[in-house]
């Protein structure tokens, strides 16, 4: 049975799981879940995953849930390599990572972000300043960490990884909502390396945003 993916083409933890299925050769049918009209809140994806969240994989026999955790099962499983081979770069690589999945994307989730406005009654301007605000916070941060001499055309090394994976999205989200990264030089350099792979492409949300 070919593996399912339960997804929404803007959904930049979506966007996570598509690139590392791409990468690592594992052909999958996808199951859009409609955010915007709070089919994540639908008893059928509840019972897939009881957060409302996406995405969801089913594959293995199982439904797996969480992205990261997903990644690193998928690689471990298909033997792969988004995940470098010592702890110490281990190490490095989830810290890259989890200024992604754990400071910029749980402060810029639109749900979240959302509550916030109706809470403050801020409105689109304020909604707007915070996303630039905070992504752009996270992103100088994995700049500045991208400094230690371990990159190379990638976040760790010649190759991609779980750190990369995680960073594409994560810059599709700021160009949508306008936070300033012209000056992220390092990061710029490798979302230029991850652009030229199939994977990463045929993963953007242009290529797998349904018809208008």
């Amino acid at each position: 049975m070919k593996p399912v993916l339960y997804d929404y083409w803007r959904s930049s933890a979506s966007y996570r799981l598509r690139i590392t299925l791409n990468l690592l050769g594992i052909a999958f049918e996808t199951v859009p879940v409609d955010l915007l009209k709070k089919e994540n809140l639908d008893a059928a994806h509840i019972s897939r995953n009881p957060q409302g969240l996406v995405p969801a994989l089913e594959i293995d026999g199982q439904m797996f849930t969480q992205s990261l955790a997903i990644i690193e099962y998928l690689n471990e499983t298909r033997a792969g390599s988004l995940m470098p081979s010592t702890a110490l770069e281990r190490a490095r690589v989830h810290a890259l990572s989890y200024i992604i999945a754990m400071e910029i994307h749980p402060v810029c989730n639109t749900s979240v972000v959302a509550d916030v406005m109706q809470r403050t009654g801020g409105g689109d301007a304020v909604r707007i300043e915070w996303m630039q605000h905070y992504i752009r916070k996270g992103l100088a941060a994995f700049e500045a960490r991208l400094g230690d001499g371990q990159s190379g055309r990638f976040c760790h090394g010649d190759a991609p990884t779980m750190a990369d994976i995680c960073l594409i999205p994560q810059l599709y989200n700021a160009n949508r909502w306008g936070a300033e990264t012209a000056d992220l030089t390092r990061i710029n350099a490798i979302a230029e390396n991850c652009a030229s792979l199939d994977a990463f492409a045929a993963a953007h949300p242009d290529q797998v945003a349904p018809p208008e």
